[in-house]
């Protein structure tokens, strides 16, 4: 496949995964942009695209899982049990989610990923416009159980490592950013992980391009954390906003 494509869309593939790895670890929101990538610009089928897509985020879940130990929030026991919980949930719901993408028509899968953008950009909105109200506080169990199987599901269907959803959701609950930052690093791994050896089995990965992705998403994993802990990220947060609004409308309509 990757032979195939003009060198403008593989350099455009590539930016994308650079582009997804800084928001995973900057903002949370970020790591859907390679499978947006992969969906409107390549021919792969909805299981390629995001089995493609969720084997790069094996790797950058656990470059950003070491970099948040070492910033020292993983560290702390309430975000270790926060993230132990949403780990082990993902154990179950991502499996799920990878047999549901097998029922998912190339139109429905733009669907879905289109109101799941208009979604997250909404909750990206509202963690702007909250932020004050951050509190040193982690939800009760039963709710982190819940949110973690329903962020694993989804996940496992589109082919994203978590943070996407799990980092706003954490935060409209009343986690700090940092924290809930930390927290989705550990479940991505687990994820990814659950959600490439389901796709694996499949026979639908497309690796040139997932090396293609993924390599670039790294660094940009590495950047993103830097971001998050030396630099107001409002104008990061804002553009994504705008970005994940206007692809809305065009995937779910030209899927």
């Amino acid at each position: 496949m990757m032979a195939a494509l003009p060198l403008p869309v593989l350099v455009l593939l590539g930016l994308l995964g650079l582009a997804g790895g800084i928001g995973i670890t900057a903002v949370g929101p970020g790591g859907v942009l390679p499978t947006i990538g992969l969906f409107a610009l390549t021919d792969l089928s909805p299981a390629e695209v995001a089995g493609t897509a969720i084997v790069t985020h094996v790797a950058t879940g656990v470059l950003g899982t070491a970099a948040y130990t070492r910033s020292g929030q993983l560290r702390e026991p309430e975000t270790r049990r926060t993230a132990l919980i949403l780990a082990c949930t993902a154990v179950v719901g991502t499996p799920i989610g990878v047999l549901l993408n097998t029922l998912v028509s190339q139109r429905a899968f733009g669907v879905v990923l289109g109101v799941l953008l208009a979604a997250v950009a909404a909750l990206v909105w509202y963690r702007e416009h909250h932020s004050s109200a951050e509190r040193l506080a982690h939800p009760p169990a039963p709710l982190v159980v819940g949110l973690g199987f329903a962020v694993a599901l989804v996940s496992g269907v589109v082919g994203i490592g978590g943070p996407m959803l799990t980092v706003p959701l954490l935060v409209a609950l009343g986690v700090p950013v940092l924290e809930s930052l930390a927290s989705a690093q550990a479940q991505s791994v687990v994820i990814a992980t659950a959600g490439s050896l389901g796709y694996l089995a499949h026979g639908a990965i497309d690796w040139p391009l997932a090396a293609l992705v993924g390599i670039p998403e790294l660094a940009g994993v590495v950047l993103g954390w830097k971001i998050a802990h030396a630099l107001p990220t409002r104008s990061l947060k804002l553009a994504l906003i705008a970005t994940l609004l206007a692809l809305a409308p065009y995937l779910a309509l030209h899927g």
